[in-house]
């Protein structure tokens, strides 16, 4: 039999407000002892009144205005009931039919993977179960944290594109600058709800499966206790492969929430999911509905910075850059910042040194843009850091590929140059005099040294002489070793040709 993956996501993310949803507290608890950012608002008691917070609520809608959605003129806060022992009120204030944008999409490669909604609630605390005790502890500095749960329609197709998605989510929501969406930190959390049908018995309307003739559609399973993209991927391959496994024994995939398990790269059973019904919804009775006039959505959509997708566009057109090297420099909003700082001061050398022709085949651009994804990023990765924390500026680095593009370093004596400057910062001019990198483009002491090379290794000379032309690279290399890698490469292959002859 052959069978359709189906995935849909359900994706939470705490904003970084200053306070929280519906009180004054503190909304940063990060390294605060337990119960010490808490209010009787957030923690459910009798007789208080929940305000809403106006900055978690333009953050929903600037993130739905980033991804083409439509926004609710007319929205309103729910209750959704539901008892667990972090739950302080007995019930989460949550949106339920009128959420604050709907529709839209993400472009994923080739594919728009369409939302379904992004609505607006409050987070839950948080429940410790501490080793060798049967007690549990809570901890509800974070009840009461805004909390945006967007929703993709059932269309993504494997667990790659799955997860991709939530990393181009994640980068969007750095870019707006709205939540910082650590996952190791559970400021994001990803879910995947994930089913498998037979190909040709289902369509899709309006972002719904629906069955074709008498096909029964299999039950679809809700994966939770995801702390990576890469535990995300993992999980909804296991899952895929279990409810193949299930199916194939002409058994029925059971309708659950499940929980991955990073230790044994498995799902396990949680509890039989639940349906809209089982929340009983109704109208939040302490909270007005929202109005969104058209003057707040224009001062929202003004407000957006250049966003991913159209920052590459931009580096795409301007530099000339290919889309990999493009990708690592949008990946971060400061780096793709600090990027364009470099290239804007490599403009300025080009402009005081009168190279028009490197303006319009953009090479120097091109060459930072090599350099930061590569090298630079080589070391941001080995030390775990973003480009805000590093001691090299724009203007540096833009004179360290200077020093590359006019020949007076080698690659080598460059990576040299970037790692001094990496760990002690420095100009680079500087540092390639002190160390003695600076390239031989003398080319008389160049001739001298590839004449000694030359009468040293009078075999080779003399099967390049007889047409074994490749043997060149081998006393390249003899010269670069007598000169501690300091001739220019390019002058002294000429050179070597020449009296080689």
């Amino acid at each position: 039999m052959a069978y359709q993956t189906i995935i849909g996501l359900e994706i939470h993310a705490e904003l970084k407000t200053k306070s929280k949803m519906f009180c004054s507290c503190d909304n940063d608890s990060e390294g605060k002892l337990a119960n010490t950012t808490v209010c009787p608002i957030c923690l459910g008691h009798p007789g208080t009144l929940p305000v809403p917070n106006k900055k978690a609520i333009e953050s929903v809608i600037a993130v739905g205005l980033a991804i083409n959605c439509e926004i609710n003129r007319f929205s309103k806060f729910d209750r959704k009931n539901y008892f667990y022992p972090d739950l302080p009120k007995g019930y989460q204030i949550s949106q339920y039919d009128q959420p604050l944008a709907y529709g839209g999409y993400l472009t994923i490669g080739d594919d728009n993977i369409s939302i379904t909604r992004i609505h607006l609630e409050e987070d839950t605390g948080k429940s410790f179960h501490p080793q060798g005790s049967n007690n549990t502890l809570i901890d509800f500095n974070r009840a009461g944290t805004p909390l945006m749960e967007l929703v993709t329609d059932p269309v993504i197709k494997d667990a790659a594109e799955a997860k991709k998605f939530c990393q181009k989510y994640q980068q969007l929501l750095r870019y707006l600058e709205i939540s910082d969406a650590d996952m190791e930190k559970g400021q994001m959390r990803c879910e995947a709800n994930v089913s498998i049908q037979e190909i040709g018995k289902f369509k899709y309307e309006k972002g719904i499966i629906k069955p074709l003739k008498k096909y029964k559609l299999n039950n679809k399973v809700e994966v939770k206790n995801i702390n990576s993209f890469k535990a995300l991927e993992k999980a909804i391959i296991f899952e895929i492969q279990r409810q193949t496994e299930i199916l194939e024994k002409n058994e029925e995939i059971i309708g659950e929430t499940r929980g991955w398990d990073d230790k044994k790269n498995e799902t396990v059973s949680q509890r039989i999911k639940e349906s809209s019904a089982d929340y009983r919804y109704f109208p939040e009775p302490d909270i007005p509905p929202l109005e969104i006039d058209g003057e707040w959505l224009a001062n929202i959509n003004a407000s957006l910075p250049e966003l991913p997708y159209n920052k590459f566009k931009r580096f795409k057109q301007e530099y000339n850059l290919n889309d990999d090297i493009l990708e690592i420099l949008i990946s971060d909003k400061n780096l793709a910042n600090w990027s364009e700082q470099v290239i804007s001061e490599l403009d300025a050398w080009i402009e005081a040194n009168g190279d028009s022709a490197d303006r319009q085949d953009k090479k120097l651009a091109k060459t930072a843009g090599n350099w930061i994804a590569s090298e630079l990023m080589k070391h941001l990765k080995a030390n775990n850091e973003n480009i805000t924390q590093i001691k090299i500026t724009a203007e540096n680095f833009a004179e360290l590929i200077c020093l590359i593009y006019q020949n007076k370093i080698n690659s080598s004596a460059g990576q040299t140059i970037l790692d001094f400057m990496y760990n002690q910062g420095g100009d680079p001019t500087d540092i390639m005099l002190k160390m003695g990198l600076e390239q031989i483009d003398n080319r008389t002491d160049l001739e001298e040294t590839i004449k000694k090379i030359i009468s040293e290794n009078k075999i080779q000379a003399e099967q390049y002489r007889k047409g074994k032309t490749n043997v060149v690279q081998f006393l390249l290399g003899k010269v670069m070793a007598e000169t501690g890698g300091k001739a220019n490469p390019r002058l002294t292959k000429e050179l070597l040709e020449k009296l080689l002859r």
